[in-house]
């Protein structure tokens, strides 16, 4: 297979590797994602000599952005954004005497494939000059993720993690010794930094396997390290309403967003307008290249992690008042323990503090107009975040005092407000009828604190038809200021 005219920039590689004397080979995961038909823009290449001065070149060649990624060990990156996309192109030294001995280092045999830069012009590269001395093509072709050697885990931890994160995103398989080497280096993953473990483990988030990837690896061992504070769930039993304790409920409310979210995106598909505008609004970017698809995804995995500080006894039933509140705090120490931003920490803690309100809607045979106003001028842009996790957390609650007509009625009511909160996005923004500046010259107050009661009071009666031009809206501020 030809990758010249895909990517150009391995041809400006191999011009430099030729002008410098240095064997250059392309390593790992593009060429696997190629085997599979899958598109890659990161690229890797093992350099026999001086690579950190390649990557330079390379980078003001391409007039891309460098990265030292490691002097010890020479590892430099480099970035380049083209037509909305970012290539990383990474480049090290070989990490032992020998190419071969280099491959004998890589984590897994399907990142073990290799070819020289000269060879990636060939028709028949990946055929007949692909290098593979791990056996990665026999495992991509029985889809297994398979360790190179019994010391993958040691010479890097974060493999405890990419070997799921893999197993998420390509569908495949943990061969049965790599998993129980990963069982005994559990521990290892402890000494690799956040910010790393975070990027495999929003790759998890992001795939379609969510469930099954933390589920196998909460078995390993391996969740309960990342996340320590998930453990509290355990055994936790909820009651009558529901058949599963905290834990399993919370991994069945993962199951079911995914289940969910496939059905409206199959729905996008065959052109169902509303799940488009769904299926688009859940692969909106958040922050850090980190899609709402998967955030929502963590926030079902965090949204009763304070049942069990709030757990009570009362009479005949299970209580947890305030796990909302609780559970907010908790899943603000994560953020911060991940190092996430600012603005996904908002979003978790968000959806951890409203996951109830649908429900509360759905307590009405038909809520008010006020009170969905309310749902979406308190949620606002997650309001369908919030609504989606609670369709999700409602079929995953089947308990013998779970009443049926009970659990069609709140999709039901989640569906009209979803409707409404689409409408609202399709509607021009409504102008305000007053502002602080009317409060002031007009009923003469004074800024303070009774401002944002009025104009949000105000907003509201408009958002209801209660008011409907400016004297109006001017009247009801009075009634509320008293004066």
């Amino acid at each position: 297979m030809s990758l010249s005219l895909q990517h150009p920039y391995l041809k400006i590689i191999l011009n430099l590797s030729l002008r410098r004397k240095t064997s250059v080979y392309l390593v790992g995961g593009f060429l696997r994602d190629q085997y599979l038909n899958r598109s890659g823009a990161d690229f890797d290449f093992a350099v026999s000599k001086n690579a950190v001065a390649l990557a330079r070149a390379f980078s003001q060649t391409i007039k891309g952005s460098f990265v030292l990624l490691d002097e010890e060990h020479p590892c430099g990156r480099v970035i380049k954004k083209e037509k909305g996309q970012i290539l990383t192109f990474d480049f090290s030294d070989f990490r032992a005497a020998s190419l071969d001995k280099d491959l004998q280092l890589r984590d897994f045999t399907i990142n073990a494939l290799c070819l020289k830069i000269n060879d990636v012009f060939c028709e028949d590269a990946l055929t007949k000059k692909l290098i593979d001395r791990q056996g990665g093509l026999k495992d991509l072709k029985s889809k297994t993720v398979r360790m190179v050697a019994d010391r993958a885990f040691v010479d890097d931890p974060l493999r405890l993690m990419r070997a799921f994160s893999l197993f998420a995103q390509l569908g495949f398989k943990i061969e049965a010794k790599t998993m129980t080497q990963i069982k005994k280096d559990v521990a290892l993953i402890n000494k690799v930094s956040m910010e790393r473990i975070r990027e495999e483990f929003f790759k998890v988030l992001a795939s379609g396997r969510t469930f099954e990837t933390l589920n196998l690896m909460h078995k390993a061992g391996l969740l309960q390290k990342v996340i320590p504070q998930l453990s509290v769930m355990e055994g936790v039993h909820q009651g009558g309403y529901h058949h599963l304790d905290v834990w399993k409920h919370t991994l069945e409310v993962v199951n079911q967003f995914e289940k969910l979210t496939d059905s409206f995106c199959r729905d996008a598909i065959n052109g169902v307008s509303t799940d488009q505008f769904i299926c688009d609004y859940l692969q909106e970017d958040i922050a850090g290249g980190h899609k709402r698809y998967a955030l929502i995804k963590f926030a079902c995995l965090l949204h009763d992690i304070g049942k069990p500080e709030t757990k009570k006894q009362e009479a005949d039933r299970m209580t947890f008042h305030g796990h909302e509140h609780v559970g907010a705090h908790i899943t603000r120490l994560i953020a911060k323990q991940l190092k996430l931003s600012v603005k996904e920490r908002h979003f978790l803690e968000d959806a951890v503090i409203w996951h109830l309100r649908p429900g509360y809607l759905s307590n009405f045979k038909k809520p008010s107009e006020r009170m969905i106003f309310r749902y979406l001028r308190d949620t606002q842009e997650e309001a369908l975040s919030i609504l989606l996790l609670a369709i999700a957390d409602q079929r995953s609650t089947c308990g013998p005092l779970t009443d049926k007509p009970k659990s069609d009625h709140h999709f039901k009511i989640c569906q009209m407000v979803i409707s409404r909160f689409i409408e609202s996005k399709n509607q021009k923004p409504v102008l305000r009828l007053i502002t602080g500046n009317d409060l002031i010259k007009k009923l003469k107050l004074k800024p303070s604190s009774l401002f944002a009661e009025i104009l949000t009071k105000v907003a509201e009666a408009q958002a209801l038809g209660q008011v409907s031009d400016k004297n109006e809206a001017l009247a009801l501020a009075k009634k509320i200021a008293k004066i």
